[in-house]
């Protein structure tokens, strides 16, 4: 910038210094004029007019001069600032780090060993989270129909809980100032921090003095509440409950950042119905340079395997044509919002889930399934609640979900013949199975359902999913691996009932 400055104000010199020579020569141009008219006059032979001839031609020559200078000086400037640029054109010291596939160019060495570090402890851009503004500006996802709502000011006050353990410092910073900041504060009832028993030293003293710092300005606005074992995160999740005061609870992940008019949706909902969950939608921030991308609207669900996942809403929900209309999910994605007293009487979470995963299908479930443990109390509740069987729920709820009611039998198809050899599902994509050294694992999982059809390969949760069956095609002598609708479609014969005596599955040596 200096260099910059100094190197204009020499232009402007010259520029000057021009306009000093041109207006020097102008009033000398006037007076050699009027000496050659005189001496013209008196008849004088002079060479006046050569002279001034002479001179003009000399100054033109030093303008271009300078103007000369003037260009040379500024491919000297590009010339150096494009050697700099190549210098700041760093190895690449973890090319096959996923943190630096997109991001990262720009950083030296030494940043570069220091961001891939935190990447590795915490899963995500640690390094870029802690030189981003806390308050920065998030890009507008939200639907135009959302934009043009209107919220009453007398909605129900609201406690949010945030719940961590090991979490960057800068990511709970910015999660506890979006909150304040986007929140109204006559809505906001306070934020509780729920610590599993972290043991990162920065969100111990350090921690400690911002929350100090906002409490000074907003008393009592946050609570912290420290785990002194690890207890998981839903006991962590009961601990945020019990320490919220506000007529609704909102547990959240510790690594969110909340969008404008965040919480009036919700509260005006549950104001109207306190009866209900709501998850929020919320979009996706990248691992790797933080970018917010849009997430379209979508119902939360999961599989069997308790995985949770996007789903389709109800047609009925399509119909309304208005994307700005809460629809119905079968379960919840881990964020969700309800009123405090009613998430009381339901029972809360079930304090028995001791691991991370299945707590987002529980509540959706509340209790329905296989006993693992001492159940008792979940039971007691269930009879207090009236709960409704499974059966209702998949019918009802859930009616995407393959119930698999009517699996009879499942494992690995194995040949008793050959020694520890199984049923194969082979190459795929490929229609052919083969037999394969008895491993037990997904390509040789097994299905057979009362209505005879035979799965290899694994079973689909989803109904809309289309199962491979195990075929006789018609033709040849090899069996075949087909979608069960495109093989039903094609004729082949795939239901089997295992009453044949005529016909076998025999194992070819392809050697």
């Amino acid at each position: 910038m200096r260099v910059v400055w100094l190197y204009r104000l020499c232009y402007l010199i010259l520029l000057v210094s021009v306009a000093c020579v041109l207006l020097i020569t102008s009033k000398t141009r006037v007076k050699h004029e009027t000496e050659l008219k005189e001496a013209h006059l008196n008849g004088k032979d002079t060479d006046i007019l050569g002279r001034i001839n002479r001179m003009e031609a000399t100054i033109i020559e030093l303008y271009r001069e300078l103007k000369n200078r003037d260009q040379e000086k500024k491919e000297i400037a590009e010339e150096t600032e494009g050697k700099i640029q190549e210098k700041n054109v760093y190895k690449k010291l973890y090319p096959k780090s996923y943190l630096f596939q997109k991001w990262g160019d720009h950083l030296s060495e030494e940043e570069q060993t220091e961001a891939e570090t935190l990447y590795r402890k915490y899963g995500y851009n640690v390094f870029l989270s802690d030189r981003l503004p806390l308050n920065r500006t998030l890009p507008e996802t939200r639907n135009p129909r959302c934009l043009e709502k209107k919220y009453p000011n007398d909605l129900p006050t609201i406690s949010v809980v945030l719940i961590y353990l090991n979490e960057a410092l800068s990511v709970m910073k910015r999660a506890i100032r979006s909150i304040i900041d986007r929140t109204p504060a006559h809505l906001l009832k306070e934020i509780v921090l729920i610590d599993d028993h972290s043991t990162n030293e920065d969100l111990k003293g350090e921690f400690d003095e911002y929350i100090s710092v906002i409490n000074k300005l907003h008393p009592g606005l946050v609570k912290k509440v420290t785990h002194s074992e690890q207890l998981g995160l839903t006991q962590a999740r009961i601990s945020g409950w019990k320490a919220s005061t506000g007529d609704v609870v909102a547990v959240l992940d510790a690594h969110i950042e909340v969008h404008v008019e965040w919480a009036e949706p919700v509260l005006s909902r549950i104001k109207a119905d306190p009866t209900v969950v709501v998850t929020p939608v919320f979009d996706r921030v990248n691992f790797d340079n933080l970018e917010v991308i849009h997430y379209n609207e979508a119902s939360h669900a999961f599989d069997w395997a308790l995985w949770c996942m996007y789903e389709s809403f109800q047609p009925e929900w399509y119909k309304l044509n208005d994307k700005s209309m809460p629809g119905k999910s079968p379960s919840v994605m881990g964020i969700f919002i309800a009123d405090r007293k009613f998430f009381g009487e339901i029972g809360v979470l079930d304090g028995g889930m001791k691991i991370y995963g299945g707590e987002n299908v529980e509540l959706g479930l509340r209790d329905h399934g296989i006993d693992i443990g001492d159940v008792s109390d979940r039971k007691k509740l269930r009879e207090k609640l009236k709960c409704k069987p499974f059966k209702w729920y998949i019918e009802n709820v859930y009616p995407q979900l393959d119930p698999w009611d009517d699996v009879v039998g499942y494992g690995a198809l194995k040949n008793t013949v050959k020694d520890n050899v199984c049923v194969d599902q082979g190459p795929v994509p490929g229609t052919v199975p083969i037999a394969y050294g008895c491993h037990y694992y997904g390509p040789q999982y097994t299905y057979f359902r009362k209505s005879g059809q035979l799965y290899i390969g694994g079973i689909k949760s989803h109904k809309y999913n289309n199962n491979r069956c195990l075929v006789d095609p018609g033709s040849g002598t090899t069996p075949g691996l087909y979608e069960c609708n495109v093989a039903k479609e094609k004729g082949m014969s795939f239901l089997w009932n295992f009453k044949q005596v005529k016909l076998c599955i025999v194992v070819i040596d392809a050697t």
